[in-house]
């Protein structure tokens, strides 16, 4: 077990005594894979209003007055605990600041002139199209975004949740599948299903694939 595992171990087990400190350094310890949860998941809207600093401030301040339930339901991991508030910050400060502007989490968004859904997928979309996309190929990407949203909206709700988390997230294949409630082998199974259905699509862009992907 490395050095910084050590400690977070170390600092979950105060944090299960209400130990407000070890939930401060733990914070900090998690921040920047929170971080990337909030850029992947921020809705577009919000945005526009708020930086994901802003998200984790108020994710922070909403964790101190939660550690209660940190302590009374047995988390095993403090950073699916975190993810989970983030994501819940995220749902609550959308409904604060755009509510009915927006309609619901549901809403439209526009990505490059086409509609989507706001939800997953769409930033999936977004995210997928952003990454394969260089600058000599701009001129393309709308067609890409048009060609990704078909691969994407095809998908299982499940294999998107995967993939958002594996890829963009950057979850490990464990945490995962305990975010998701499914088996470490069917994660496994679904993730890799998914790369492969994108490959059609994203196979000649750079900045996408790796060799470890299909590991």
């Amino acid at each position: 077990m490395n050095p910084e595992q050590s400690r977070i171990n170390k600092l979950e087990r105060h944090l299960r005594q209400g130990d407000k400190q070890a939930l401060d350094e733990l914070f900090d310890l998690h921040r920047m894979r929170l971080w990337r949860i909030v850029h992947f998941r921020m809705n577009p809207m919000l945005r526009r209003r708020l930086e994901p600093d802003d998200v984790l401030q108020d994710a922070y301040i909403d964790a101190v007055k939660r550690l209660d339930h940190f302590v009374k339901n047995s988390f095993k991991s403090s950073f699916l605990w975190l993810r989970m508030i983030v994501c819940q910050t995220l749902i609550d400060l959308y409904r604060r600041h755009i509510g009915a502007q927006g309609r619901d989490m549901r809403c439209e968004v526009a990505l490059d002139g086409l509609i989507y859904p706001q939800s997953t997928s769409s930033s999936l979309i977004f995210q997928l199209a952003d990454s394969a996309t260089s600058p000599s190929q701009l001129v393309s990407r709308h067609e890409l975004l048009e060609k990704v949203s078909e691969v994407v909206g095809g998908m299982d709700p499940l294999d998107q949740e995967i993939l958002a988390l594996r890829h963009f997230e950057e979850l490990t294949n464990s945490e995962a599948a305990t975010a998701l409630g499914i088996a470490q082998k069917a994660a496994s199974i679904r993730y890799v299903r998914a790369l492969r259905r994108l490959k059609a699509v994203l196979s000649d862009r750079s900045g996408f694939f790796t060799e470890a992907d299909d590991a």
